[in-house]
């Protein structure tokens, strides 16, 4: 009997993952253990195996694929096992085969007349609502266009493909475009521009000089210069339609604070001149940002609606603080949680941020170590950041931005005004269930336990 392969779930907050690439074709003979895709999700990358061995017999989704966890993205068999009879007779959507780039028209001109309804026969063409509005905005023809749906009908990706393969129209162009158009234009990028279709501008052989670039190359412009266009996709695309649904679906709302770090920076330095101490205190790693991090999670548990979810119309509440960690990585912005921050120790704190870092960068990061946080820190003060906005990690109602440290005026019972380093703190909530003023007297708290952090380490 044939094997299944299913997308595994990767954590318990992962709804699908990308398929990065395949490791075999179909046809090829796999074992057991044999890597048969790389898969990613916004948070890591991971190796998926045959699971069985035999025969690739068909793989259902394209590199580049947003596959929901637990759908079949490949059949593992014998030679001359039906794959379609293993998956019930129909494949997933996604495993229609792809169609040819040949299909696209690239001739020197393409004919845009207006979007038609009929076909040539006077028969009405079968296509769908969404598609005929795409398809009329962008000026395309449906006659003649392959259609995906059920029966054949044009459904909005089977215009989406042929619009890939066609130069870009600027709006006048559209509004304008009734006869052939350049396979490129002289607009940036090599937009088809209205006065190229008048016949001033693009003409076929500016398709060796302009036009859409692959990914990541360089398009000579003749009026702005090279232009390099790069297709957001993958892993950054997830994180930016991420990014967007935690700015829309919630009322976000920053405030800036700082705090007297002078009496940190002293601790700090006494901390890592402790390193030859002969108790092996192993306090000789510990940074400002490992100080903040405990100072966080002593401070939570007093303010529990500061270390909560919103889930739909209910707020969710946690009584310990699994504390995340913004990363940087080469993948982009990753957050791995330390769990139970409140219960730990300073030093235990620190390796386990140092850890969870170098697993993240180093992509050895697991699911599990990234979901389930309660509450967020994100650190921009090395960089030299005075202030920023810091966006929720849904479903948190905060996150906490850490920022450099600056000399501030400070004015003694003398009246006399010195300087004093102070350390900036943004504190981003959702104003959805956390209102202005119990969130401001969590930073004031905050400030606080800076300014005084050696009395916050004696209580533990």
């Amino acid at each position: 009997m044939a094997h299944v392969l299913i997308m595994p779930r990767q954590g318990n907050t992962v709804e699908s993952c990308i398929i990065v690439n395949w490791k075999v074709k179909e046809g090829e003979q796999v074992g057991e253990e044999t890597t048969v895709c790389e898969v990613e999700t916004d948070k890591a990358a991971f190796e998926v195996p045959a699971g069985e061995a035999g025969v690739v017999l068909k793989i259902l989704h394209r590199s580049g694929d947003d596959v929901p966890v637990l759908e079949p993205i490949a059949v593992i068999g014998t030679v001359g096992e039906d794959w379609q009879a293993i998956l019930g007779g129909a494949a997933p959507a996604a495993a229609a085969e792809a169609k040819p780039e040949s299909a696209v028209v690239q001739s020197a001109a393409v004919s845009v007349p207006v979007p038609q309804t009929m076909a040539a026969d006077g028969g009405k063409i079968a296509a769908s609502p969404r598609a005929r509005n795409l398809a009329e905005k962008e000026a395309l023809p449906l006659t003649g266009l392959p259609g995906t749906g059920p029966g054949g009908r044009i459904i909005e990706r089977d215009v989406a493909a042929a619009l890939a393969g066609r130069p870009t129209l600027t709006a006048a162009a559209r509004a304008v475009a009734v006869g052939a158009v350049p396979a490129a234009g002289s607009g940036i990028g090599g937009r088809v521009t209205a006065a190229d279709l008048a016949g001033g501008g693009g003409s076929a052989g500016a398709a060796s000089t302009g036009g859409t670039a692959a990914s990541g190359t360089a398009i000579p412009d003749l009026g702005e210069g090279v232009i390099t266009e790069t297709p957001i996709k993958g892993i950054r695309k997830v994180i930016s339609d991420r990014m967007f649904k935690s700015l829309a679906e919630s009322a976000q709302f920053t405030l800036n604070a700082s705090a007297p770090v002078s009496r940190l920076q002293e601790i700090r330095s006494r901390m890592k001149a402790s390193e030859g101490f002969s108790g092996g205190l192993g306090l000789a790693k510990i940074t400002v940002n490992d100080l903040i991090l405990f100072a966080v999670s002593r401070l939570l548990p007093r303010y529990p609606f500061m270390n909560a979810h919103k889930i739909g119309d209910t707020l969710r509440t946690f009584e310990r603080v699994h504390l995340g960690v913004a990363v940087d990585t080469p993948r982009g912005l990753m957050v791995p949680v330390i769990r139970n921050a409140n219960l730990l120790p300073l030093g235990q704190i620190s390796s386990e941020a140092k850890r969870l870092a170098a697993a993240c960068q180093g992509g050895g990061v697991r699911p599990d170590e990234l979901s389930g946080s309660t509450f967020t820190v994100t650190n921009l003060g090395s960089l030299g950041i005075t202030g920023f906005t810091p966006v929720l990690n849904a479903p948190e109602v905060a996150i906490l931005g850490v920022c450099g440290i600056e000399l501030k005026p400070v004015s003694d019972c003398n009246g006399e005004v010195r300087f004093e380093p102070h350390i900036g703190f943004s504190l981003t909530i959702n104003h959805q269930v956390v209102d202005g003023a119990p969130a401001a007297r969590f930073l004031k708290a905050l400030g606080e336990a800076i300014a005084d952090i050696d009395l916050l380490l004696a209580a533990g």
